[in-house]
């Protein structure tokens, strides 16, 4: 489906509907841009809405795992309050104001516009349900017009969620646009691109690659790629920390590029490190009973990862492992490469002493994201420095690696100021 002038189209309009949309963009741009009080009251009154229940038959029928957590976050994050201190904290106390500069030597001010970049294209990926709503609510918030290329995974959420704001706030009509143009359709989707001030893309580097191939070399790139995590564990490791780890791994499935990869301890002892193990694996097999998926396309993805990784033990000549289930599994290695694990569930334990956290981590430098340590006290803020200079951009405990954090950046940027430009003009003379 697609969703265009505030009414739902079938796929098969997408060439005509793409064919006016240039003279219509223009339009909407010849307007003052929606104010963000304007955007941010209809976002809230949509929240109410969802936390009120309004949409609780929609949510089930998609039959996610996790629906409730997922209805949670998406409560918190369309709050007016939210909303507005994320703004603050990434565009200023008065978000998207005019002001005057204040040069040197006394000369003339500028004046100094904060304005949209003007037409948004987000490149959705499809590895959070909801999130590519979430983008447009960015895109909303600093006045852009959007243009959603939903993934091919999506499962109708992200539509819906984008229909009701409009019926909220028929005004955001003209600055919603969602499309279900698969990736392959490359002529779709570089015309939505000529159209584009900028080009939001989320998803790995296959993804990005071929944005920036058909992306108009004026067009500018935001890339929220694919990113790697993993939690880092130093001296004793209480068992509450031990519970959080195993109900993130879970529950998150690795999915998300906050998910913890690699478990890494702070050590070159690997009888240390199956020490951990042993200790470990009793509590991440009981939150996986705990938490067991309830879709099928979950179930059967658990199903074939365990008879996979059963089919290369024994290709390999490999023995059983001790710590694996149907459900989840510890896997050893004795190298310190942070890397991708087999996810849902199974995870790479491996040795980091602290000394050697700056070589291996750069390796990976342009992918981390974030490090759920847990440490001694007097540890943490050494600890944290070398993290940092290792080029992490999320430190945080190991039950909140994947939350969401007011006022926290995204790989170390803040998105609103990507969707803005500062216009400078010179004050008419007297």
């Amino acid at each position: 489906m697609i969703l265009a002038n505030g009414k739902r189209y079938e796929s098969a309009m997408q060439d005509t509907i793409l064919s006016g949309l240039a003279a219509k963009l223009n339009q909407t741009l010849a307007k003052p841009a929606p104010t963000p009080e304007l955007v941010i009251s209809a976002i809230d009154k949509l929240g109410r809405t969802v936390e009120a229940g309004a949409f609780d038959a929609q949510i089930d029928a998609l039959q996610l795992d996790g629906a409730q957590q997922y209805k949670a976050l998406a409560i918190r994050l369309l709050r007016r309050d939210y909303l507005e201190f994320k703004l603050r904290t990434e565009l200023g106390a008065d978000a998207m104001p005019d002001r005057y500069t204040e040069p040197p030597a006394g000369l003339a001010p500028l004046r100094v516009l904060t304005r949209p970049l003007g037409v948004l294209l987000h490149i959705a990926a499809g590895n959070a349900d909801g999130l590519p709503a979430f983008s447009v609510a960015e895109g909303l918030v600093t006045g852009n017009v959007n243009l959603l290329k939903l993934p091919q995974a999506d499962n109708g959420l992200s539509l819906t969620i984008l229909e009701a704001l409009m019926d909220m706030e028929p005004r955001l009509a003209d600055y919603i646009y969602v499309f279900d143009t698969p990736s392959s359709d490359l002529a779709a989707i570089k015309r939505m691109a000529d159209l584009s001030d900028g080009i939001v893309v989320w998803g790995g580097e296959t993804a990005v690659a071929a944005v920036r191939r058909f992306a108009h070399p004026g067009t500018k790139l935001i890339e929220w790629g694919h990113r790697l995590s993993f939690a880092y564990l130093s001296g004793p490791v209480p068992d509450q920390a031990l519970a959080d780890l195993a109900e993130h791994i879970i529950t998150t499935q690795q999915l998300l590029c906050s998910s913890c990869q690699v478990i890494y301890l702070d050590t070159a002892d690997m009888e240390a490190v199956r020490g951990f193990c042993d200790r470990f694996y009793p509590v991440l097999e009981g939150m996986a009973l705990q938490h067991q998926p309830k879709t099928m396309g979950a179930v059967a993805a658990l199903t074939l990862r365990s008879r996979t990784d059963h089919l290369e033990a024994l290709l390999d000549g490999r023995a059983a492992k001790p710590w694996h289930s149907p459900l989840c599994s510890l896997i050893v290695r004795e190298d310190t490469a942070l890397e991708l694990s087999p996810m849902l569930g199974n995870v790479l334990v491996k040795p980091l002493p602290s000394a050697q956290i700056i070589e291996v981590l750069r390796e990976k430098k342009q992918y981390l994201q974030t490090a759920g340590l847990c440490c001694r006290a007097e540890d943490r803020e050494r600890l944290t420095q070398l993290l940092v200079r290792a080029g992490v951009n999320r430190i945080t405990s190991l039950k909140n690696m994947s939350a969401s954090l007011p006022g926290e950046a995204h790989d170390g940027e803040y998105p609103l100021r990507r969707y803005v430009r500062m216009v400078n003009v010179e004050p008419q003379a007297q």
